[in-house]
């Protein structure tokens, strides 16, 4: 881990509040974030579990500090002071793969000010790239509609951790594996991979390259059939290894794979070649340049294919590859008594919702969302008729009864040691499942989706409203 992957001003801001005296100021500090990426409607937070561990890992190394040192920035008494830094405060969450939506909570750091302060830049890079992945390739996954997808884009990630992490977000949210192999082995997800090209192109023949494929692996034999002509040379070729090579060992040929092309007309083509050879069994598979909406459009032409390779736009959320999610200051504690904080801007979506906070998720008798509510850290779960705000129009309201009440959020670290126990991926994955589950089937329409907002609580707003006054008098 690179321990200076924070902005300089934290450090800066951390000179300032160690001449101060201030280091032992506890503060509250909110990640949340004010936009669904694609005009979405919620987002599935991720990169939970990672931000645990580098905050119980945290500190600078000797050659950290003597890059500092020799920046000639900051004084031989802070850097002394840094040596021993580690991380002390208390973590509080909801759990990875939670749905989660503008303006909330998702996790909240209340920690000595200058510690809280040096893990921002770090804690906004997990979760935010993490939670922009895992919202990305659940939304292609959605479009496929049960078709597995499969997780292709390493070779066009924005660096190497991107490609790791991107992968393992793509298989919590649903992607059935991945073509990281790096990614295999740190996390266990399946991987996933056949040929290039290149394979193809390396021998004398097509047919030449299947046969040897096939000979490696006849128990899995998926062929690439678009390397010179689909149908005039691809598909043949595959039907003449079928016939000539697994056949007579008593093996199937699991799948053809095409990447280039009409590959909604190639796909229909290719399955009455297959289909009449006696390959109704194998599976057609797609790639080249898919997302939701691609992917979306082929299934509207009814093109007969049973899984997608997705790469570039899912690794990189390549139609809004930012989150924006945001690192605020929201109270300190001020002689053991918690004191609310907010910034005011001209912006009205960037005045932020002060105060230690908690959420409660409320679900109608389906069990499915209606909304959460932003609380006081220590009001209670609420509970007869309830007025919140329409998702759509912040000027009208409604009253809702009977709902369910769920606490969205767990504490997960305390002084500085992880309390919580970190589920395992068929745990996450699952979780995600029952997550999606409880959203009404119009979230998650890729147009025009049902919208949901984060109501604050009728003491919270009152908080708000004070401050916003005192602020402006």
């Amino acid at each position: 881990m690179r321990n200076l992957v924070m902005d300089f001003y934290e450090l800066t801001m951390g000179q300032a509040y160690f001449d101060a005296k201030v280091v032992d100021k506890v503060a509250y500090f909110d990640v949340f974030f004010r936009k669904v990426p694609d005009e979405g409607s919620f987002v599935i937070a991720c990169g939970i579990h990672k931000i645990l561990e580098y905050l119980h890992n945290f500190k600078l190394s000797k050659d950290d500090l003597d890059y500092l040192r020799s920046l000639h920035t900051f004084s031989e008494n802070f850097l002394t002071y840094l040596k021993t830094i580690r991380f002390t405060g208390d973590v509080y969450a909801v759990k990875e793969g939670t749905i989660v939506f503008p303006n909330e909570p998702v996790l909240t750091i209340k920690a000595p000010i200058i510690e809280a302060q040096l893990v921002e830049t770090y804690l906004l890079l997990l979760f935010n790239h993490n939670s922009l992945i895992a919202t990305k390739a659940n939304r292609i996954v959605g479009a496929a509609q049960g078709r597995a997808v499969m997780e292709f884009g390493s070779r066009r990630a924005q660096g190497e951790s991107a490609a790791i992490d991107g992968a393992l977000a793509s298989c919590l949210v649903g992607a059935s594996g991945t073509a990281c192999t790096e990614t295999g082995k740190e996390y266990g997800v399946t991987v996933l991979g056949t040929m290039a090209h290149s394979f193809v192109q390396s021998f004398d023949s097509e047919f030449e390259a299947f046969k040897a494929y096939a000979l490696a692996f006849p128990d899995n034999c998926t062929l690439l059939v678009d390397t010179y002509d689909t149908l005039k040379t691809g598909i043949p070729n595959a039907i003449k290894t079928f016939n000539e090579v697994l056949k007579p060992l008593g093996k199937r040929l699991k799948g053809i794979r095409i990447d280039s092309g009409d590959l909604a007309d190639l796909a229909k083509k290719a399955r009455k070649m297959l289909d009449a050879a006696g390959c109704s069994d194998t599976k057609i598979v797609v790639s080249n340049s898919l997302d939701e909406y691609v992917i979306s459009s082929l299934l509207i032409q009814n093109a007969p294919i049973d899984s997608f390779g997705v790469g570039e736009k899912m690794i990189t959320a390549a139609s809004n590859p930012i989150l924006g999610g945001v690192y605020k200051l929201v109270a300190v504690k001020e002689k053991g008594k918690i004191e609310p904080r907010i910034k005011i801007s001209g912006n009205t979506e960037k005045v932020t919702n002060p105060h230690f906070k908690t959420i409660y998720r409320l679900y109608d008798q389906d069990h499915k969302v209606i909304t959460d509510l932003v609380c006081i850290y220590n009001e209670k779960a609420p509970s007869g008729p309830l007025e919140i705000v329409e998702p759509n129009s912040s000027n009208i309201t409604t009253v809702i009864n009977n709902y369910e009440v769920r606490p969205l959020r767990i504490e997960m670290m305390k002084h500085g040691k992880i309390v919580y126990e970190v589920p395992s991926l068929k745990e996450t994955q699952a979780y995600v499942q029952q997550e999606l589950a409880t959203l009404y089937e119009g979230a998650r329409r890729l147009e025009y989706p049902r919208l949901y907002v984060a109501n604050l609580s009728k003491r919270l707003q009152h908080v708000k409203a004070k401050l916003i006054k005192e602020a402006n008098s």
